[in-house]
């Protein structure tokens, strides 16, 4: 078996989007038959999470993640791809409220597409999550996190959530071909 671990440790934008994408694809030529997603990230942009998702739940291998350290915001998207989930046990997982910046002046059509936006962003945020949690021991309320009351999961919290299947420190071996993907 051919495993190849792909450290992701940054925000979640258009380079690290592709930066992934293109990494995943070169595993994939050098014969992986399995990926395992190393994440440390404090999220980023919707648009490249939920891309990143679909991107690595339509692959032809197995792809686990892995939370190294902080999996926050939209980083809990990409993690949710992973068929196997673990984390550190010195790791956590952050849901809190989307925020854009907004750069010079809006007028009343923009402004209601961008609360659009973000009202659909939300929604399928929720839904990803319900449905790779679907299941577990405790539901989490993520419409409440996203809007108003952010939650830190710990390792413990996040198996009875369904978020990991267990609490995983062990070491990389040596002949495991690893790939960087960073800011």
């Amino acid at each position: 078996m051919a495993s190849h671990i792909i450290h992701f440790t940054g925000p979640i934008n258009a380079s690290t989007c592709g930066n992934l994408i293109s990494t995943c694809s070169k595993a994939l030529q050098q014969g992986a038959d399995r990926l395992q997603v190393n994440l440390a990230t404090m999220g980023g942009e919707c648009s490249y999470g939920f891309s990143l998702y679909n991107f690595l739940r339509s692959l032809p291998v197995r792809v686990d993640t892995h939370n190294l350290g902080t999996v926050e915001s939209m980083g809990n998207i990409i993690f949710l791809a992973g068929e196997h989930r673990t984390a550190c046990a010195l790791s956590k997982f952050l849901f809190h409220p989307f925020h854009w910046t907004l750069h010079g002046s809006v007028d009343h059509a923009r402004m209601a597409e961008y609360a659009m936006s973000l009202d659909y962003d939300l929604q399928l945020y929720a839904q990803i999550v319900a449905e790779r949690t679907q299941g577990a021991e405790e539901v989490l309320d993520i419409p409440r996190y996203l809007m108003a009351y952010p939650r830190i999961v710990t390792p413990e919290e996040a198996i009875r959530c369904g978020l990991i299947q267990g609490v995983d420190d062990s070491r990389i071996e040596p002949e495991v071909v690893q790939w960087s993907v960073h800011a």
